[in-house]
């Protein structure tokens, strides 16, 4: 995973310079943030600076160096040392190799992909290698503001990159950390109560004169047979007028072969104050609710008579930067899917879920 000089590069029109903000997400499921001031020469350089952090507990910057790729895309990008490190957690310090692919959605620019970690050691004969902190994913999308100390190079920047009219919107951060690698307990899902129903009990048949009846006898095991129990008819539920009025976009379809399902909500770059609700199966059960960096969490119960599901995001206003965009990130056993969301006032975003028993 070293970074390593690229031949044949080109010079490429898109511009990376600015302001890259969204999160990094381990192995082991632990979700922290991460900006980029990155400034890009229009050719194959990249270099900058990142900033990783939770909270309070820890805080980290590092200088980065890198190059981008034409022909796929690519931003390949490490950092090469901390520069600055707060932490009250302990534990190492760790620096960070980046893999990231450039895409565009309408106005939105994103820089997604992976990441490995390195033991950051002082001594002279430095024996970590990339991949000793673990790794994971990476999501950032292109922002005008950042939550710390505007670099020098953007703050140069040209009349025609917006960055360098951007107000810093906290106070600069004098302290940082990169964060230790630290297990998650796993998140429980309680599975949801199985419906009750009650025995159904034939009628006698009608006759002129009474008849004893016999109850069915099983002749090997000797025990009487149960009543054939009809299934529940599942419950029509009326379509709100929320879903009735805006367009209803199908995103995607994800199909789970085990039957709990835990589905979670960010976020998705910079938090705006984006608000959404959620319906399932046309049921609210998520009303008006902040994105922030916490999930929101929606548990779904399925099996083979219970085998389709649909989920409606529904944008309850924009947020400081439209439109309404989200993360989900789905887990149904070893199962993981990510699926970016984009809502908008008159446009929800559907997706359905369906369960497949394993062989």
């Amino acid at each position: 995973m070293l970074l390593v000089p690229f031949s044949n590069l080109t010079v490429f029109s898109q511009d990376l310079t600015g302001i890259w903000k969204g999160f990094f997400m381990s192995e082991d499921g632990q979700f922290y943030k991460l900006e980029f001031q990155l400034s890009h020469n229009k050719s194959y350089a990249a270099s900058g600076v990142s900033y990783s952090y939770l909270d309070v507990r820890f805080y980290g910057k590092a200088t980065m160096t890198g190059s981008y790729v034409k022909n796929t895309k690519t931003l390949k990008i490490k950092e090469i040392r901390t520069v600055e490190v707060k932490s009250v957690l302990g534990g190492m310090t760790c620096i960070m190799n980046y893999t990231l692919t450039y895409s565009k959605s309408g106005n939105e620019e994103f820089l997604e992909g992976t990441y490995v970690g390195r033991n950051e050691k002082p001594l002279s004969v430095d024996t970590s290698y990339w991949g000793d902190c673990g790794g994971g994913r990476v999501s950032l999308r292109r922002v005008v503001s950042s939550d710390f100390y505007l670099e020098p190079f953007l703050r140069k920047a040209t009349p025609k990159n917006p960055v360098a009219k951007a107000p810093v919107t906290k106070p600069p951060v004098t302290t940082k950390v990169n964060p230790p690698v630290v297990k998650k307990p796993p998140v429980v899902t309680k599975p949801a109560s199985k419906p009750v129903v009650k025995k159904q009990v034939a009628n006698p048949p009608v006759t002129t004169k009474p008849v004893a009846v016999t109850p069915k006898i099983d002749t090997v095991s000797k025990i009487i047979a149960p009543p054939v129990v009809k299934k529940p008819v599942p419950e029509n539920m009326p379509t709100p007028s929320v879903l009735k009025n805006r367009a209803n976009e199908l995103v995607k379809i994800l199909t789970v072969s085990n039957e709990n399902v835990t589905v979670k909500l960010y976020d998705n770059g910079e938090i705006d104050d984006d608000t959404i609700s959620v319906y399932m199966d046309k049921k609210l059960v998520l009303s008006s609710r902040r994105l922030t960096a916490s999930p929101l969490i929606v548990n779904l119960k399925m099996d083979e008579d219970n085998s389709e599901h649909e989920l409606v995001m529904v944008a309850e206003n924009l947020g400081r930067i439209p439109p309404n965009t989200s993360l989900m990130i789905v887990e149904s056993g070893e199962q993981r899917f990510d699926v970016r969301i984009t809502s908008t006032e008159q446009k929800n975003a559907v997706v359905r879920f369906r369960y497949v028993k394993p062989k």
